[in-house]
């Protein structure tokens, strides 16, 4: 019987902590090794042990690569030589055991050939005056004498290097790095090469303590919201606005509420979720060129790949459990927008925007943006009550004290606003001590000089594409084309985003309205369309739009509106087409005999217009990914058009630019396993302008078939921007 053969050696998962001396990456490095070896063994090479003298780093990085590197990525223990810095010379010879985990560190740890032998990087970087005093205050006189002669060498080293920009985790270490290593940890976890390894702190998502606290009374939201969250940097309202604003009994809105399509609309408009991204908890998520940047406090994590594999990791396992008394779907998680550029993931291409575009244009969006929430508050319109949501976490230190700071500031926050006065501006740990003020005093849209708008496609153009459409249907491209446009606007001043949102919500009430702030950009919307609701248990459901008749404030001829709607051949016919579309994106992931149209081509009415909507229900199939079957869904047919994928290379064609926000979707992705998103339909999106102004953004269209009259399809683009101009007193462009 032969011998057996010996295994092969077990290749290390090797992470390099580089940076500039005195940036903090040997403390970095130390207390990262010291959290890794709770579960498993760790062995730390520091590089300041190979460099050969004070103008050795060139050749200590060399020295690092050939001896330490090049073996340990091989399976075997690195022997090198240490540099005896009292002598002066080369000294004895030492071994960096192998381990599941190496921890390299120094200057130059991930510089050059060092990279292809790496797993991840790490940066750690701070000014250089800070990094200085740290270096000396550290070693003391013994470096004083060199270190214009290291600092000079690092220059050179990293001259033309794109380490920092390639790095998978950049900390900020302007102000220490005390409290960086445990969000260093968390983010390695959201690597992909990490994500074997790591496995014991990936359970660790699923250790956290959820609370629900139930406050009874529900003041004005929008005095909540700001009272709360009007100074958050980054802040999310998801809103139903349409529970708060119903018109009374017997107005011609209020006419949804004595149907059945009103009991539907009732049950989705029953709670509004306000979260921004504060506490020991908070994270902002963004892609862009296929990176996700998350950034959690002092720490920034790069992860390359598709979006929708990073949700995967982070979203769709249920890491906790509502108690009973919470009615809600929504435990905490991420908030946000997918734009619809995301398409590049799921069939479509990818469309980016002018490579220089016009003067005065605003920076580019992200294709996604989302913040992670550890605390928020949710509003339930039915049972007239609030519940206040928080996280906590043994491993997060203060996490606990967190959550009751919270509590404390939303309490106040209710009793001030319930009592006619807002604690305005307020982050939540400071609110219980700002003085209120009253809500006349909240800032208003009235005052603003109405914004001129452009088309981006006049109107003989877009009768042009759509002619251009109906060729490709006549061609048996397509059935349906779901075709887009925008209204532009460039403002002098400033506008308020806030403000402008509260004139929407008002004019324009919608089940699933929703107000973003991140940073520079705003997003206000007042979408009626549900794009997907996937709930804890797994039972999926889209509800599609197709067919829009504008709103009447004679009676009668709004009825009359509302029947032809309702017996629109055309329009019936587009809805069908979308529903078919749905029922196969909903099968990819679904179990075959669950799939149901429980509601088809109903009529639902809202403050502008009335609409023509269905649902498509389905159950998940078991162990499938609910981030995979979002992505089988995105973007909504009802925006796209069918087929899906032929219509969208269709769409890229005749459009003039990237949709951007417009046409993906709105919502959460919940640490139960669930996610409601809408469609990004009749929605404002305002940026910042460097030269103090802001510039806007408003998606229209409609879908355009073989029967679709020129005509007729410019008007309906016109009703549905209607709600958002008359809010602002603009009008339509010529």
């Amino acid at each position: 019987m032969a011998d057996p053969q010996p295994l092969p050696p077990q290749r290390p998962v090797i992470i390099a902590v580089d940076g500039r001396s005195g940036a903090g990456k040997t403390t970095v490095a130390v207390e990262l090794a010291a959290l890794l070896r709770r579960h498993r063994s760790v062995s730390l090479f520091h590089l300041e042990d190979i460099y050969p003298g004070w103008d050795g780093l060139a050749g200590g990085v060399e020295r690092y690569i050939e001896t330490v590197l090049a073996p340990l990525s091989a399976g075997l223990p690195a022997t090198w030589t240490a540099w005896d810095w009292v002598a002066k010379h080369d000294g004895a010879s030492r071994t960096t055991e192998l381990a599941p985990v190496v921890l390299v560190e120094g200057v130059g740890s991930s510089h050059g050939r060092a990279a292809d032998f790496l797993d991840a990087v790490i940066w750690v970087d701070a000014p250089s005056q800070a990094r200085k005093k740290r270096a000396l205050d550290r070693d003391g006189d013994t470096y004083a004498p060199f270190w214009d002669i290291w600092a000079e060498q690092e220059d050179r080293l990293i001259a033309g290097n794109s380490v920092p920009a390639g790095a998978d985790i950049v900390v900020d270490g302007t102000h220490g790095v005390a409290h960086a290593p445990e969000f260093v940890l968390d983010a390695l976890t959201q690597l992909p090469a990490m994500e074997n390894v790591l496995a014991p702190e990936l359970a660790r998502r699923r250790g956290l303590e959820f609370s629900a606290v139930r406050i009874d009374g529900l003041p004005a939201a929008e005095m909540l919201f700001h009272a709360l969250y009007g100074g958050s940097n980054n802040a999310v309202w998801l809103d139903s606005s349409i529970a708060e604003n119903a018109e009374p009994a017997g107005t011609a809105s209020s006419e949804l509420a004595a149907t059945p399509t009103g009991n539907v609309q009732a049950s989705r408009s029953r709670f509004s979720i306000m979260a921004d991204d504060s506490g020991c908890f908070g994270q902002l998520a963004s892609h862009a060129g296929g990176v996700t940047t998350v950034t959690a406090g002092q720490v920034t994590t790069h992860i390359r790949g598709p979006f929708f594999r990073w949700l995967d990791s982070v979203w769709g396992r249920k890491a906790v459990r509502a108690p009973e008394h919470y009615p809600g779907d929504f435990t905490l998680g991420w908030l946000g927008y997918l734009g619809y550029e995301l398409k590049g993931e799921t069939g479509g291409l990818n469309k980016v925007a002018s490579a220089t575009p016009p003067a005065g244009s605003p920076a580019p969006m992200p294709d996604a943006a989302l913040l992670f929430a550890g605390r928020a508050i949710v509003l339930d319109h039915r049972e007239n009550c609030l519940h206040v949501l928080t996280l906590a976490g043994v491993h997060l230190q203060g996490s606990s004290q967190e959550a009751e700071n919270f509590l404390a500031a939303v309490r106040a926050a209710h009793a001030a606003a319930l009592a006619g006065t807002a604690l305005v501006g307020a982050t939540p740990a400071a609110a219980a001590a700002i003085p209120g003020q009253s809500a006349s005093n909240l800032p208003t849209a009235t005052t603003q000089t109405a914004p001129i708008f452009t088309a981006r496609d006049g109107e003989r153009r877009y009768k042009d594409m759509i002619a251009a459409a109906q060729a490709q249907i006549h061609d048996g491209n397509s059935y349906e084309i779901c075709l887009t446009t925008a209204l532009e606007a460039r403002t002098a001043t400033r506008m308020d985003p806030w403000a402008t949102y509260r004139a929407l919500r008002k004019r324009s009430p919608a089940p699933f309205a929703a107000f973003l702030r991140l940073g520079t950009l705003s997003v206000a919307s007042t979408s009626p369309e549900r794009f997907l609701r996937i709930d804890s248990d797994g039972l999926m459901r889209a509800e599609p739009i197709k067919g829009t008749r504008r709103r009447a404030a004679d009676p009668a001829v709004d009825t009359a509106l509302k029947q032809d709607l309702a017996t629109s051949l055309k329009d019936r016919a587009e809805n069908v087409m979308i529903v078919d579309l749905l029922r196969n994106d909903l099968s990819r992931f679904a179990l075959p005999h669950t799939l149901t149209v429980p509601r088809l081509c109903a009529i639902e009415s809202y403050a502008t217009v009335h609409q023509l909507v269905s649902t498509i229900e389905a159950q998940l199939a078991p162990g499938s990914s609910r981030a995979q079957a979002v992505a089988a869904a995105f973007p909504a047919g009802s925006m796209t058009g069918a087929p899906k994928i032929s219509t969208m290379a269709i769409l890229d064609g005749l459009e003039a630019g990237p949709r951007g926000i417009y046409a993906g979707a709105i919502g959460y992705f919940s640490l139960n396993a669930a996610t409601d998103l809408s469609v990004v339909i009749r929605t404002l999106v305002l940026q910042d302008a460097d030269d103090g102004g802001t510039y806007l953004s408003l998606g229209i269209g409609g879908a355009i078939t073989a029967d679709s009259e020129d005509e007729a399809e410019w008007q309906e683009i016109q009703a549905k921007a209607y709600g958002v101009l008359s809010t602002l007193g603009a009008d339509f462009p010529v």
